[in-house]
């Protein structure tokens, strides 16, 4: 009989949970409460059908105005263990308890089970993830208080991007800078990648038996989404990432710029009389699709991959501008990495715009024919479904993989803190 494990992912204002029966991998419960500490809280809790979907059992509760994450972890213990929507006779049946960490820099490049000097580690890597190592680190000493004697684990968010060699994570400044401040390309969405890595290999092998060699296999991975990071990923270890020090690096994104020239933001400060916090807010926040969809006569702006590809097949040019936009800096990735490693197998889309836009995939697909792609149309059509989209002569696998980091984070615990 398995171990049930609570896996938890606290943010500034908000606190998402998924229930593991481990290691069937079997989910029990998951849920979110958002705005917390404002006068509008919520919770939303889920629990599996009679086919295993998960559905709305509570959407949006109100909680009391101002409620706090500890009084969200109290109201989810309530909720956990109560007779109505509960999955458990008491909290004595957690096992552990999973929390996803933003930022661990150079001091983690694994999950570890957490202890002072773990959590003095997360402290000191706040000025790299201010707005979520407090957060994430919140939760967990909230769990500890509450939930005293069950073990926790932290899964780090940077740490699966460790093995990029230093030719690949250093940034041309004065080396004092990496030297006194840390500042070097560190990666995100970690957690993800590997477990898509994991997957992606044995996707592979069962379909196509003593094809494909784990300890060479070259995978592009592109976690696309409202925040997007494309890594590559050779022999199981990462060989590079797009985010950088930062997770405004790289490919533009819902509301952030992506990599751009740095000239442009002391150009933009002066012309505007903008501040450096100012500054930042532009780029991570009013920046990347919701950016170049401001401004527009006929249309609101969003950050929405969804309401944009609606308006891009209705022929508004805002809205193809940002499909072009997107399909060509994730083709120029895919190719830069696919040289880099000497090559590619695979690859992979995954995360909600990965998984469920098949248009983009198809433009990706048709730019890198000159690898040998050929993609199956008809198998394209899905969305959010495990499947290879490529043709089987294909020299260049594609491959749709939902992710699922919540589970990536179950098997750490459960292999650090139960096993």
């Amino acid at each position: 009989m398995g171990v049930k494990e609570l896996i938890v992912n606290a943010g500034s204002s908000s606190l998402k949970y998924t229930v593991f029966l481990m290691p069937e991998e079997k989910v029990l419960a998951n849920g979110i409460f958002e705005q917390l500490t404002t006068p509008l809280p919520t919770f939303t809790h889920k629990l599996p059908n009679g086919d295993g979907k998960l559905v709305k059992v509570i959407d949006k509760l109100a909680l009391e105005p101002g409620a706090t994450h500890a009084d969200a972890i109290n109201k989810l213990i309530e909720t956990l263990t109560g007779k109505e929507y509960g999955v458990l006779e008491s909290m004595d049946e957690i096992a552990a308890v999973g929390h996803r960490v933003l930022h661990g820099g150079e001091k983690f490049s694994g999950s570890v089970l957490v202890d002072e000097k773990v959590k003095d580690a997360i402290r000191e890597c706040i000025p790299l993830g201010p707005l979520h190592n407090p957060a994430n680190l919140m939760g967990i000493e909230v769990c500890e208080k509450i939930m005293k004697g069950i073990p926790q684990v932290a899964v780090f968010d940077t740490a699966f991007h460790q093995t990029i060699p230093e030719e690949a994570y250093m940034y041309a400044l004065p080396y004092k800078y990496y030297k006194e401040y840390g500042i070097r390309r560190y990666g995100f969405h970690g957690t993800s990648h590997r477990y898509i890595a994991l997957r992606t290999a044995d996707f592979l092998n069962k379909k196509y038996p003593g094809k494909y060699d784990e300890k060479t296999l070259r995978i592009v991975t592109c976690h696309l989404g409202n925040g997007s990071s494309i890594s590559a990923i050779k022999g199981g270890k990462c060989f590079d990432t797009t985010m950088g020090l930062t997770p405004l690096e790289g490919i533009m994104m819902g509301t952030r710029s992506g990599s751009i020239d740095p000239a442009i933001i002391p150009f933009i400060m002066e012309k505007e009389g903008l501040s450096g916090k100012d500054i930042d807010v532009l780029l991570n926040k009013k920046s990347g699709m919701l950016g170049l969809t401001s401004d527009d006569e006929n249309n609101e702006a969003t950050s929405d991959n969804r309401t944009i590809e609606n308006r891009a097949k209705n022929g508004d040019k805002r809205a193809m501008l940002v499909e072009s936009m997107f399909c060509h800096q994730l083709t120029k990735y895919i190719g830069g990495f696919a040289a880099a490693m000497g090559g590619v197998d695979a690859v992979v889309f995954t995360g909600g715009i990965g998984e469920n836009n098949p248009h983009y995939r198809t433009r990706v697909a048709e730019k890198l024919a000159f690898l040998g792609t050929k993609i199956d149309e008809e198998a394209n059509h899905v969305r959010g479904e495990e499947i290879e989209i490529s043709t089987e002569d294909s020299a260049l696998k594609l491959l749709v993989l939902p992710t699922d980091e919540e589970l990536m984070i179950a098997k750490d615990t459960y292999d650090i803190a139960v096993k």
